[in-house]
């Protein structure tokens, strides 16, 4: 029964996450941007804007000169959510490839700067009081979703020691479509569920600003008002 419940559980947040990000990129995509309106100083280029977009996306170069204390607990939860996604890999692929293979140890304590990173950011909501006056419940829930969801991987990992290996084989049957057995662990389903929620979560949430920061005009526009006169698509079809 735990084991149907849970592939069902799965099932639909899994359709939830891939239905949701799609409709929001659409949406996203579909966005008229009327002005030529990026953040200067700004690439004049094509080529430049992708330069300056994976400066933002690896290495978020706009908060590194906005506040050094953020960016480093930003980037440092960043980049080891990073690691443990890509670790976790080994539960969806046979065999396991190599690099993913490599990574393993990394991965594990990644676990461990992730939850700091975290920690640091709630901490920021909870004393900064500029941010504490901005920030909302759902930000908070948020946080707390995600810190539980290391915490209780990290207890996995450290204390109770889950049976990857049953763990792995529900998760490739779920991908064939058939039902294994899950093992019998409170801190495994409660890591399961909340990871659930965040996948079902993920596309009504802030959290959207992954994807979203592609479609941002103040950053995947070029700086060529003079060159290029910018007519928004609705525009172009008034001009016919």
């Amino acid at each position: 029964m735990v084991n149907t419940l849970f592939a069902i559980l799965f099932y639909l947040a899994t359709l939830i996450l891939v239905v949701g990000v799609l409709y929001r990129i659409n949406i996203y995509a579909r966005t008229p941007a009327p002005l030529k309106i990026p953040t200067t100083p700004a690439p004049t280029t094509q080529t430049g804007v992708v330069l300056r977009m994976a400066r933002e996306v690896v290495f978020f170069e706009s908060l590194f000169k906005a506040n050094l204390w953020i960016w480093a607990l930003g980037w440092l939860f960043h980049a080891s959510l990073a690691l443990v996604l890509m670790r976790h890999l080994r539960y969806f692929t046979e065999p396991v490839w190599g690099w993913v293979v490599l990574i393993q140890p990394f991965g594990m304590y990644a676990g461990i700067t992730m939850v700091l990173g975290l920690c640091g950011l709630w901490a920021r909501r909870l004393f900064v009081e500029r941010i504490r006056y901005i920030s909302t419940p759902s930000d908070h829930a948020m946080l707390i979703l995600l810190i539980g969801i290391g915490v209780s991987g990290l207890l996995m990992s450290f204390v109770t020691r889950a049976d990857v290996v049953a763990v792995k084989n529900f998760f490739t049957g779920l991908m064939g479509f058939s039902i294994n057995t899950l093992p019998s662990d409170f801190v495994l389903y409660f890591h399961l569920i909340s990871v659930a929620a965040l996948m079902a979560i993920f596309p009504i949430s802030k959290l959207l600003h992954a994807p979203g920061i592609f479609f941002s005009p103040s950053r995947n526009q070029a700086d060529n008002p003079r060159e290029k006169r910018h007519i928004a698509p609705w525009a172009a079809e008034m001009e016919k």
